[in-house]
């Protein structure tokens, strides 16, 4: 018995991703997380669970977190896309990217991008004022290797230690 393909169309999509406008031909039906990994080549975003329950996808869209996992490409265009690789300014580290070096909020390092783009976003959004809080707001993502203490701290201190 033979199998027939289903040809799917594809579209000239535009995304900014980091400051940089793509222009991507992409099927409807490709993650935003497969067009940053596979067509732009930017590998620091994570799949994970690729279901949106461990949050390594984490990516911001017009400055609010969201998985990259969940949202198709093509729902992007116009919006600014931030990745872990669009966090520093040259050589200069974002201050939670420093912050989690230097509180080694880090274990195998995979859910990281993850973890810290969702802090810049919680941080921006004023949930430090309490490590309840801080915790409550980071929930959505997993680490197993179980670096949550100094993923707090980590975030803590680039908030200025407010919680």
């Amino acid at each position: 018995m033979a199998t027939s393909a289903i040809l799917v169309p594809v579209m000239d999509v535009t995304l900014r991703v980091n400051g940089v406008e793509h222009v991507l031909d992409i099927e409807p039906r490709v993650t935003l997380l497969d067009a940053l990994r596979e067509y732009l080549g930017l590998t620091g975003t994570k799949k994970g669970c690729d279901q949106g329950a461990c949050g390594a996808c984490t990516v911001l869209v017009d400055g609010r977190r969201i998985n990259a996992c969940l949202t198709l490409a093509v729902m992007q265009p116009g919006r600014a896309i931030t990745t872990i690789e669009g966090l520093a300014q040259g050589d200069v580290l974002h201050p939670l990217q420093r912050a989690f070096i230097d509180q080694d909020g880090f274990q195998c390092g995979y859910c990281t991008a993850g973890q810290i783009m969702s802090g810049v976003a919680l941080i921006a959004e004023g949930h430090t004022r309490s490590d309840a809080e801080i915790r409550e707001f980071m929930s959505g993502n997993i680490c197993r290797c179980g670096a949550y203490p100094n993923i707090l701290a980590a975030i803590k201190a680039a908030a200025g230690g407010s919680a």
